[in-house]
């Protein structure tokens, strides 16, 4: 009995000195944390915020200053802890990178996911990137705390799986001038929430400057130049997006997405450098040159 109880104690006292020597180890690792952008979120809310439109072709975002003022962020909070990365995330069509886009990639200590866009300028693919990136990092003790910047419902099993795997998961959001702009049941299952205010985005957003075309100086174009304009735009935005996009787009006929319907008002008052904003004849004209050439694509 005596010789039992002895193998026992020292069966504990080796598991003890296992352990100690476990944690020992594991006080000498460093915490690593990563900041996660959905960019979609962050030109929308900020763009909001700062220059009072979603719109992205209305305003500039200094990326390189805005990424640098997030680490600095994160390093204030997270202050015995090394950054891993900032993973930004965002859509382009067919998943190329735009010249923005490529630009932010080659940052240092930035990686660029790309989900897709659809006709309508609507993301797909991008919560789901999101998920499987904090879901793995979690997984391989590679990060111990991640800064999430994003508002979608959907993220919400991105941050269970990440919180599985023992890491903590805290939400930054963006002021939003009335009203929230992050779903509730995300910051229900987030350690912990900040709010980045106004002040944090004015050096980094700036409204862009319209351009104008006088009218007055300008022969007004007829419909049917202002048609074929529409087909000429058509035929770039068909090369540009390709069949599947269009196929998206023409259950919607006669109506176009106001995304698509601002791109293709905008690029036609630059060719025909004449502005068709209160000329409903000819806006109606553009739209007809436009949905003829992709109906007779198709």
């Amino acid at each position: 009995m005596n010789d039992d109880l002895a193998a026992l104690g020292a069966r504990i006292d080796h598991t003890n000195e296992l352990l100690e020597r476990m944690l020992a180890e594991v006080a000498k690792t460093p915490s690593t944390h990563a900041i996660f952008v959905d960019a979609g979120y962050l030109y929308a809310a900020a763009g909001r915020l700062v220059a009072g439109t979603e719109d992205r072709r209305a305003f500039d975002l200094d990326a390189e200053g805005l990424i640098d003022a997030l680490i600095d962020r994160a390093r204030t909070i997270f202050a015995d802890s090394r950054l891993l990365r900032v993973y930004w995330y965002d859509g382009a069509r067919r998943r190329i990178h735009t010249a923005e886009q490529q630009t932010i990639a080659e940052l240092p200590d930035v990686k660029v996911r790309l989900g897709n866009l659809n006709a309508n300028n609507q993301q797909k693919g991008v919560d789901s990137l999101i998920r499987t990136d904090l879901e793995s990092l979690a997984r391989h003790r590679a990060i111990s705390d991640a800064a999430l910047l994003g508002g979608d419902e959907d993220l919400v099993s991105a941050v269970e799986a990440a919180q599985g795997y023992g890491a903590r998961v805290h939400l930054w959001g963006i002021e939003a001038p009335e009203g929230r702009n992050q779903a509730e049941p995300l910051l229900w299952e987030v350690d912990s929430q900040r709010t980045l205010d106004l002040e944090f985005f004015k050096p980094y957003v700036s409204r862009r400057t319209a351009a104008a075309y006088d009218a007055t100086g300008t022969a007004r174009p007829s419909r049917e130049d202002v048609r074929f304009v529409g087909a000429q735009i058509a035929a770039r935005w068909l090369a540009s997006r390709g069949r599947e996009a269009l196929v998206e787009l023409l259950p919607g006929h006669p109506y176009l997405p106001g995304s698509v319907d601002q791109d293709l008002l905008v690029e036609a008052e630059g060719l025909l450098q004449y502005s068709l904003r209160g000329h409903a004849d000819l806006r109606r004209a553009l739209r007809d040159g436009f949905w003829g050439h992709l109906q007779a694509q198709y």
